[in-house]
């Protein structure tokens, strides 16, 4: 995420948590919820839904 969206991202807060949780926000909007989904996220899906949740293209990996 931050190697996508440096320009973009002004704060990040990884907040441990126990029962296998994971999740992702962007302005206190959930974008990816394992336990909501009841699965792990696929390869690039987490990176595309944040990107459609902030309306921006990931900047491309040098």
């Amino acid at each position: 995420m931050l190697e996508n969206f440096t320009p973009a991202i002004e704060s990040l807060k990884m907040i441990p948590s126990g029962g296998g949780l994971f999740e992702v926000l962007a302005d206190d909007t959930i974008v990816y919820s394992k336990k909501a989904e009841g699965r792990h996220a696929e390869e690039g899906e987490v990176l595309g839904l944040f990107s459609e949740a902030i309306g921006l293209e990931p900047a491309p990996r040098a």
